[in-house]
Formats: C-alpha cells, structure tokens, sequence
C-alpha cells in the first residue's frame, strides 16, 4: 500500500471535520467550499486538489464510512449478534458527529438509503424462511424488517444523544435480531 503524506491526510481531514461541523449547522445547500475552506484552515485549492466540489467531497465521506462498517462486519461475522454489535455500536459513538449529522441532515438523505442498502447485503445471508421460527414468512418481507428496524434503532439512538452505552445497545438489539432471525 502506497505511503501517503501526512500533511496530505491531515488536510483531508481536516476539511471533512470541516464539512461535518458545517452540516451539523447549516443545510447542505447552503454550504459553500469557502465555507469549508475557511472551517478547515486550508485553501480553496487544497481542496479541490483532492476532490471534485463538495458533492464528492460528501460522497466519499459517506463512502469512508460505510467502508469501515464492511469492515467491522467482516471482523465479526462469525461471532454472536451481540458480539458482532459491539464493535458498530462502539465505532457509531466515536463518530457521533458524522452519523447525527447524516441521519439529521435535510442535504444528506442519499446517507440513510446507502446505509439501509449496506445493511440489505450484511444482512441478507442471515435471513432463512425456510424453516424454524420464520418458515411462512417471505425473505424480502423478513428482510426488510430486520434491516429497517435496525436503522431505525441506530437513528434513534443517535438522534437521542446515544441514551445507552455501546454496550447496553448491542446486547438489546443482538437479542432482537436472535429471536427474530
């Protein structure tokens, strides 16, 4: 893997810290790259040296991100659904800023369809109707259950100022996801 300057990972940084605090209080829209400019301390040039307009700049944020939750999910994928939780769970706390922003943002909605797809290919393996618990019910209804459900639950509790430790959360929801999977 190709050593990357630190100087250049710290602008880049920087300026996504930059775009992040700007949505926390401003509409997308509204947003210009001088006000991203100006929030990171760096120029107009730095950052369209490393992306396109601020569309990029956002997609590939959202991008980094749900990478690393792929990340995390293929870490744990042979544990237990609490165990595997723990890791998102605790890894949604670190980046609280991004994730309330997202899920708050009027200019970010593509975030909670990209998320609620992410989580369609995680969890899809795990949904069996074919016997057990779920056998007359339909994959795609079972599916979007689960999936829509623990959106919704993550978009909760971040919306609600994470009310629970990570690990309160991952042991409620990895029961939830026994019973019903």
């Amino acid at each position: 893997m190709p050593k990357v300057d630190r100087r250049i990972a710290k602008s880049q940084e920087a300026i996504k810290k930059a775009l992040i605090e700007q949505m926390a209080e401003k509409n997308f829209d509204d947003i210009t790259i001088q006000d991203i400019s100006d929030h990171a301390n760096v120029s107009r040039g730095t950052i369209y040296l490393h992306y396109m307009d601020k569309f990029d700049l956002l997609d590939k944020l959202i991008e980094e991100h749900i990478n690393k939750m792929g990340e995390i999910c293929e870490a744990t994928s042979a544990a237990e659904y609490t165990e595997a939780n723990l890791p998102w769970f605790e890894y949604l706390k670190s980046h609280y800023l991004f994730f309330s922003t997202m899920l708050k943002s009027k200019g970010a909605p593509s975030f909670r369809s990209q998320f609620h797809e992410f989580l369609i290919e995680e969890f899809k393996d795990e949904v069996d109707t074919s016997q057990g618990k779920n056998d007359d019910l339909n994959d795609d209804v079972l599916l979007q259950f689960i999936v829509t459900s623990y959106v919704g639950i993550v978009e909760w509790w971040i919306t609600n100022g994470m009310p629970h430790p990570p690990q309160v959360m991952a042991e409620q929801v990895g029961i939830l996801l026994e019973r019903n999977l």
